[in-house]
């Protein structure tokens, strides 16, 4: 897949810069680029526009006006946005966005049926693979369904507009929450419109998912730049009010000791040292 421009490699820092002392974590992009032009609206949505509303030329400064809802393009999602009780983006803590990351390939399989899902065996398969899965962790399905991206391919609408998409199975994210794996605080992500299989409009995975602090982490990209296990996830974006989430760039922050068990990288990454997260509220 090729790379645009700006997800091409970087460094930050260097003998004498900025960056000394900062340790050799990798940080990588994990999200697209948002372009009305390329960007699928899950169906429903309000619609996605960018406009100019100042130029330099004209204003002294440059820019766009931007109109979406707060889950269009690669996102997060707050427990409000199913659970009627549930925190909103201005009562998350900042931790909650700041996750231990795995990363389970289920790509053969959802190349063979779109609307596979995520099962116990393959994350059974996965911890007898990697190890446990830590707790309160960012469970990232890889379904290489990014490829399809700015396509009718993404959405994989069927002729009465049915969603097919991968997602995950309830029973496992039952048994992720229940064994603590998706904690008070966790998250289910995917490179899909949500954790839900698109074919379930009851949206069973996303009310059990939305419960005390955690999130979802939807529409995201280059995950080929994850290890398995060992990473961390932090989402950015815009807190709104009372927000049901927000547009995001998501990165992934990788220690030196798993940079070898990841697939060869050529989008953005950058150096950090992640300090330790605060305890859970």
């Amino acid at each position: 897949m090729n790379r645009p421009r700006w997800a091409r490699t970087a460094r930050a820092g260097g003998a004498g810069g900025a960056g000394d002392g900062l340790g050799a974590v990798t940080v990588v992009s994990l999200a697209h680029v948002h372009d009305p032009a390329t960007t699928p609206v899950f169906p429903g949505d309000p619609e996605f526009t960018l406009t100019t509303a100042a130029t330099i030329e004209r204003d002294g400064y440059y820019l766009q006006l931007v109109r979406r809802g707060e889950h269009t393009g690669t996102h997060w999602g707050a427990p409000g946005h199913f659970d009627p009780a549930g925190a909103l983006a201005d009562e998350l803590h900042p931790a909650d966005l700041f996750l231990p990351a795995v990363r389970i390939d289920v790509r053969a399989a959802a190349a063979e049926n779109p609307d596979y899902q995520v099962s116990l065996a393959d994350l059974a398969a996965f911890e007898r693979r990697h190890g446990r899965i830590p707790a309160g962790a960012a469970v990232i399905a890889w379904t290489g369904w990014d490829r399809r991206w700015g396509t009718p391919a993404y959405p994989n609408l069927d002729g009465h507009g049915g969603i097919h998409q991968p997602g995950f199975g309830l029973a496992a994210v039952r048994w992720l929450i229940e064994t603590g794996r998706l904690g008070r605080r966790g998250a289910l992500g995917s490179d899909t419109f949500g954790p839900d299989p698109g074919s379930d409009d009851t949206y069973a995975v996303s009310r059990a998912l939305y419960r005390e602090h955690r999130v979802s982490l939807e529409n995201l990209a280059h995950l080929e730049a994850l290890p398995p296990i060992g990473a961390w996830v932090l989402a950015g974006g815009a807190v709104n009010r009372a927000g049901s989430g927000s547009a995001a760039t998501v990165f992934g922050l990788i220690p030196p000791h798993r940079q070898g068990t990841r697939r060869r990288w050529t989008g953005p990454h950058h150096f950090w040292d992640p300090p330790s997260p605060p305890p859970e509220p």
